[in-house]
């Protein structure tokens, strides 16, 4: 129900806002798979939100939770002050976790989740008497979230250009590769050289200097960029080799995704922490969290004068009650429909092959995919310098589904309750929205 005036107030985060203000796409409901607009028009959910509403829209188990525990205990400090759901949260998510990362530090977001991790990663460095190792290496066209930290060490320019002098990074190349890798259905074969590329930055800069390498296991805002075979175990043996920290940012890729609770299980492949977000309470109520290795937990812990505090860092809604309500009852919700694996089985097959069919697209250059996430991607138009994504989300919202776009690719990542017939709902609207502006 609309009760305001005008669109002015709201300055909408990454919109072009003039163009958007113009002609307005407003949201008025949600349910399932499918959101609602203000005129009454079923809009499939092709983004479960923003790669977050991992279990669909309007769960009711989820929203009692939530009105439960804000009417029992709606808030108390984090900091000096406990209460039980936060320790029962903590508790019940590194169930899910590969050994040794069995402790929790809770953010509100995955980006404040990014910057906790590569804190705790120079505190660690610092604990264990190596402050000279400060450096910290990202990757090129990777997405770490918007505060200085993940800018940083993210590789998408626009994020990073407008803001000033970052902190001092580097950045592995990125692994896409149209030329060998285009229309790959899950890893990719080729690229896995890309990875000993750490090998040069690391004599570049010398391993005494570098805290941390952080990458997310397949990128996702970056357009769905999909990693050559045994390319996240090479970084996983060069890192061990020099002494230098792994992070998997799993904020897109955790809570079901791939297939797998997390990337990192799903490819056997153990980092020192694991960053979270978004699926983790559904996409409700907003939460992070950074699941850290025993080894850097207890060096911090060791290292520090009894009675003090270990880790100057927090916020004030770390481990929020509600948050952690949402999170608790999500994780049911997960547990009881399988969802945390169902991208693994025949739906993830099913969603593979009709993303593909496109391929028949004549301006397709590339299809990717793993478990219930995908990007197809276009050529540049002749004769334009803008690229197409824009437009094509804006017609395909016309045509019934919302998708994500970033230059000339658009991603999906569907509710993992989607269903064949939405599926082939989904790859219906991408044609007829190809046909009309081709």
């Amino acid at each position: 129900m609309k009760n305001y005036k005008s669109l002015d107030a709201f300055w909408m985060p990454f919109t072009p806002n003039r163009a958007f203000k113009a002609n307005p796409r407003i949201v008025s409901r949600t349910e399932g798979v499918f959101c609602y607009t203000d005129d009454g028009r079923q809009i499939l959910d092709a983004t479960a939100g923003l790669w977050c509403v991992n279990a669909g829209h309007g769960r009711k188990q989820i929203a009692e939770a939530i009105g439960k525990q804000a009417l029992e205990l709606d808030y108390t400090s984090p900091f000096n002050f406990g209460h039980d759901i936060g320790f029962e949260f903590a508790e019940r998510l590194i169930q899910y976790t590969p050994d040794p990362l069995n402790k929790v530090f809770f953010a509100n977001s995955g980006s404040e989740a990014v910057e906790s991790a590569l804190k705790i990663a120079l505190a660690y460095q610092n604990a264990r008497g190596k402050a000279n190792k400060f450096k910290l290496i990202g990757r090129e066209m990777a997405y770490h979230g918007v505060n200085f930290g993940g800018i940083s060490v993210g590789g998408l320019t626009p994020n990073r250009k407008a803001f000033g002098p970052l902190l001092p990074v580097d950045h592995l190349p990125h692994t896409l590769d149209l030329e060998n890798n285009a229309f790959s259905k899950g890893l990719t074969e080729h690229g896995l050289d890309r990875a000993d590329a750490l090998e040069e930055l690391i004599k570049f800069h010398d391993a005494s200097s570098i805290a941390a390498v952080i990458v997310e296991p397949i990128s996702g805002a970056g357009g769905v960029i999909i990693p050559p075979k045994g390319y996240l175990q090479r970084l996983r043996e060069i890192c061990t080799k020099h002494d230098i920290l792994l992070i998997f940012d799993e904020v897109i890729t955790g809570w079901g995704r791939l297939g797998a609770p997390f990337a990192a299980v799903e490819f056997d492949v153990v980092p020192d922490m694991i960053v979270s977000a978004k699926g983790i309470t559904n996409g409700i109520v907003p939460l992070g969290a950074v699941f850290v290795a025993d080894h850097i937990h207890d060096t911090i812990m060791e290292n520090s004068p009894e009675g003090g505090v270990e880790l100057y860092h927090g916020y004030t809604y770390s481990a929020s009650p509600v948050a952690c309500a949402a999170g608790m009852a999500a994780l049911d919700v997960y547990e009881e429909e399988g969802l945390l694996t169902r991208a693994s089985g025949e739906i993830g097959k099913y969603w593979e092959e009709a993303l593909h069919s496109l391929k028949d697209i004549e301006q397709v250059v590339d299809i990717r995919n793993y478990g219930l996430i995908g990007a197809v991607q276009f050529a540049q138009p002749e004769g334009s310098s803008a690229p197409i994504g824009g437009a094509f989300q804006v017609k395909c919202y016309e045509n019934g589904v919302m998708i994500r776009a970033m230059g000339n690719i658009i991603a999906f990542s569907p509710p993992l309750t989607i269903e064949p017939e939405q599926i082939d709902q989904l790859v219906a609207a991408i044609r007829k929205t190809a046909s009309e502006l081709f």
